[in-house]
């Protein structure tokens, strides 16, 4: 009875089904058989040659002492082998070693073949390495038909720099992928991975992501996902499902996540969060792009900007939202960004005289609590703080000066008073409104309790907050123009006064419109106030606009 052969790593193992009768070279070549390839095997050289009968069915046939099997290019070396004809069961022992064309180098102490199952069991000392990396276990079981080599013990693969361990593996030959399961472990020079299943590929250098895992990079980086791919050689990964990232100073997720190492680009897609610890800044939306080298971030697709700064939130929401650093020269007499947080940023001023009565704030270079970024908004911005809301058409927002600047029809509201014109200027502090600054075609309408709207209109607004409420404003114009309406001290309406002058200062008390001083130039009418004329009632740019105010953080994130 002969066996047949199929090409493959472990062909030479059959080499021991030959029957031998010397101890010199031997050539045996089994019979065609369907859908199989016929195998030549040369016995190169052993001491010791013999044949021992069993019973009447069965005889064994051993080699022994530096015996030395080949098959075309692969050659096998042990210190001894067994051969049962009748159960086609080759058993090999000692210092076993299979050169496939010195391209694959197999190693193991024992060796059991198969030859009805095509199935090789090696064990003791197990090592399979090729040019690129080395499969280290205690028992291997290798199928010959398929090709696929599984331990179930313990395994190690190790190529280059990289290191893989688990209780169980696979190994697929054509495909070079080794899938890992149970208490599987990865190290290399940039992270260590810890999941219950990883599959990898040694061609490629790629590990997939097939269970929870757990990264930890030598930054001190913690990534969490359960499904993506990481490749080694380019430090490209691609997450697919909800992934969590982190490191000293941010944070991010999403549903899917692309990184690149070599750019620094991160990409977030779905319910994308993005947390700037040292800035206390938090970024929510749909779609987010995160330079890391740049330390700029840009986010769609509904996308909101959390500011947190002394227990108090600022929600922004519009189109487009974009963060990152500008460096200016010392001409500009402003500031100069070298670091930041996405990492950190430290600014420095020309000097204290610099400014002097201005908002620009002169830090020191080395401080590290110094944290300088512009945000900017694109279209439908609008904000939301418990002491004050606005929409425009665009902002920028400056962490140098703590200051909004808004663009294209913006719209400012404190309490029961609006302020509108081309542009607006807030400057705050600890997320509290500090000044309010108004350019051309600035207008102040305050809402009485009667649904009346005192106005106040001119060139340039300037607005001062107390507590974060609207205290004082001073209304400057070619003239400046205003609406009242006076109370007696019943607090009822006694009319409608309608007056200009160069300057009109606005006086509140508890959000309410209290007084009004004129100064200059100053022309006035006062209408009863059952016969005030329909078009003496507004001033020409007067539009309430109460329906576009934000009334709660949630409305934001619709």
């Amino acid at each position: 009875m002969q066996l047949k052969f199929t090409v493959t790593l472990f062909i030479v193992l059959l080499a021991f089904c030959a029957k031998q009768s010397t101890a010199q070279q031997k050539i045996i070549a089994a019979p065609p058989q369907p859908q199989d390839t016929v195998r030549v095997i040369q016995i190169v050289k052993a001491r010791s040659l013999r044949e021992k009968t069993i019973d009447s069915v069965t005889t064994i046939e051993t080699a022994a002492g530096d015996a030395v099997i080949k098959e075309g290019l692969t050659t096998t070396y042990c210190d001894s082998v067994v051969i049962n004809r009748r159960t086609n069961i080759v058993e090999a022992f000692g210092n076993i070693h299979i050169n496939d064309n010195d391209s694959i180098h197999t190693y193991a102490q024992s060796l059991r073949y198969v030859g009805a199952d095509r199935i090789a069991y090696l064990k003791k000392n197990v090592k399979l390495t090729d040019k690129k990396g080395t499969l280290l276990t205690d028992e291997l079981e290798y199928n010959l038909r398929t090709g696929i080599a599984t331990y179930k013990n313990g395994g190690k693969v190790i190529n280059g720099q990289t290191i893989l361990t688990s209780k169980e593996g696979t190994y697929i030959a054509e495909t070079k992928d080794v899938f890992f399961r149970k208490d599987v472990y990865f190290k290399d020079p940039n992270n260590t991975i810890t999941t219950d299943s990883l599959q990898y590929n040694l061609r490629t250098n790629i590990a997939t992501f097939i269970a929870p895992t757990h990264i930890v990079g030598k930054d001190g980086s913690i990534t969490d996902t359960k499904s993506g791919s990481y490749n080694l050689s380019t430090g490209e990964a691609i997450f697919d499902k909800r992934t969590t990232y982190r490191d000293s100073t941010h944070s991010i997720s999403g549903d899917q996540m692309a990184f690149d190492k070599k750019s620094g680009l991160v990409q977030i897609f779905g319910n994308g969060k993005l947390v700037d610890s040292v800035n206390k800044v938090t970024v929510i939306g749909n779609e987010i792009y995160l330079d890391t080298k740049k330390n700029s971030f840009l986010a769609t697709r509904k996308p909101v900007m959390i500011l947190y700064r002394d227990g108090d939130s600022t929600y922004i929401a519009g189109d487009t939202l974009f963060s990152g650093l500008r460096k200016y020269d010392s001409l500009e007499r402003k500031i100069a960004i070298v670091k930041d947080t996405l990492t950190t940023t430290a600014v420095i001023a020309n000097d204290s005289s610099s400014t002097a009565g201005t908002n620009v704030k002169a830090v020191n270079l080395n401080s590290k609590d110094t944290a300088v970024r512009y945000f900017l908004a694109f279209h439908h911005v609008r904000i939301f703080n418990d002491s004050l809301q606005a929409v425009s058409d665009s902002l920028h927002y400056s962490t140098a000066d703590s200051t909004f600047k808004l663009f294209g029809q913006p719209l400012v509201w404190n309490g029961k008073t609006q302020v509108a014109g081309d542009t607006i200027y807030m400057y705050t502090e600890k997320q509290k409104p500090q000044r309010l600054y108004v350019f051309y075609n600035s207008i102040v309408i305050s809402q009485t309790a009667d649904q009346l709207f005192n106005q106040i209109g001119g060139r340039t607004l300037n607005g001062y907050f107390k507590d974060g409420t609207i205290d004082y404003i001073r209304v400057k114009g070619s003239p400046a123009e205003s609406i009242f309406y006076p109370q007696d001290d019943d607090s009822a309406y006694t009319g409608m006064n309608r007056s200009s002058g160069d300057v009109i200062d606005i006086y509140f008390v508890k959000k309410e419109l209290n007084k009004v001083k004129f100064i200059n130039n100053v022309d006035g009418i006062m209408y009863p106030i059952r016969q005030i004329p329909a078009d003496k009632k507004t001033l020409h740019n007067f539009k309430w606009q109460d329906a576009r105010r934000p009334k709660n953080k949630l409305e934001l994130f619709e």
